[in-house]
């Protein structure tokens, strides 16, 4: 499905591709006369954020990531979006998975029509960026909910939703830090000398936005990555203290165990013949198993 809306009084277009009809996009970039390469990076759907540019046909493309809303294995990904710029207009790729991104940008075109290409394809970026806000948040919320569990009880879920947690903050942590790279080659790039005043504005604002977004997700990964350390330490000293007393306790436990053995031997013994023998041996395995006792509290201490 391919839509298409013009603005600046017509002057531009904005045309968004449906990237789950791969065939139409493929045609609709051989009729644009773009790379094959480009259209095979607009179907990678683990591409990583970097930009491509083609002096021959003056053709701008940026691949950026943006945050799936949708958990996968109870953790949140990203994925890319292709943004594409030639001639007059600005060709966005989404599928069901970021198109909400293209309902965004549509809704901001709305409202500011009379805007340049750059313009617009800076705004769009600095709404992706946005976009993982609510989420990163969500996912502190999530991280105290946790923790709160895990004082209280140290369970095997709540280390796996913990370790769920970890797993989505670092693909955010990485497409951040891969989107502000990108930002800041745009301001190295041959492209950026064609801007005027409003468009460099507009690609600052989305670069301070994505650096603010890196900043924020490492936060998050460093507490999550100390909260996960702390408990593992605590899980190994509570490993340590059982097993701690399970080797006092296989300790005491041989006292009578060779008192009775050297009692219950088939040989002439002291106490053989006495009537209260067996309770001189409860006697003597209780008093060396106390004395045993202190001797191991004294140590333990």
């Amino acid at each position: 499905m391919i839509t298409k809306i013009a603005f600046h009084e017509g002057k531009y277009d904005w045309i968004n591709i449906d990237i789950d009809n791969a065939d139409e996009l493929e045609q609709f970039y051989k009729e644009n006369d773009i790379d094959d390469e480009v259209v095979a990076y607009s179907l990678d759907r683990n591409e990583r954020a970097h930009i491509e540019y083609e002096p021959s046909t003056q053709t701008f493309v940026l691949f950026f990531n943006v945050p799936n809303q949708e958990k996968i294995d109870d953790h949140y990904e990203t994925i890319p979006m292709t943004f594409l710029v030639k001639n007059q207009q600005i060709i966005t790729v989404t599928n069901g998975k970021n198109q909400y991104v293209a309902d965004k940008m549509k809704k901001y075109l709305e409202n500011n029509d009379a805007i340049t290409i750059f313009e617009f394809l800076f705004s769009s970026l600095f709404m992706v960026s946005d976009a993982f806000f609510p989420l990163v948040e969500e996912m502190d919320a999530d991280r105290k909910t946790i923790n709160d569990k895990l004082k209280e009880k140290t369970t095997k879920q709540n280390l796996l939703s913990l370790s769920d947690l970890e797993t989505g903050i670092v693909y955010f942590v990485s497409a951040s830090k891969q989107n502000m790279v990108l930002l800041e080659q745009v301001k190295t790039h041959l492209i950026y000398r064609t801007l005027n005043a409003s468009e460099k504005e507009q690609l600052e604002d989305a670069l301070i936005e994505a650096r603010q977004l890196v900043e924020m997700t490492q936060l998050s990964s460093q507490i999550l990555t100390q909260l996960s350390g702390t408990y593992n330490n605590i899980l190994n000293n509570n490993l340590n203290d059982t097993i701690k007393i399970l080797t006092i306790l296989s300790i005491l436990l041989t006292v009578p165990t060779i008192v009775t053995g050297f009692f219950g031997m088939n040989m002439p013994l002291p106490l053989e013949h006495n009537a209260s023998g067996w309770i001189t041996t409860i006697v003597i395995s209780a008093v060396l198993w106390f004395g045993l006792a202190y001797i191991l509290r004294r140590l333990m201490r």
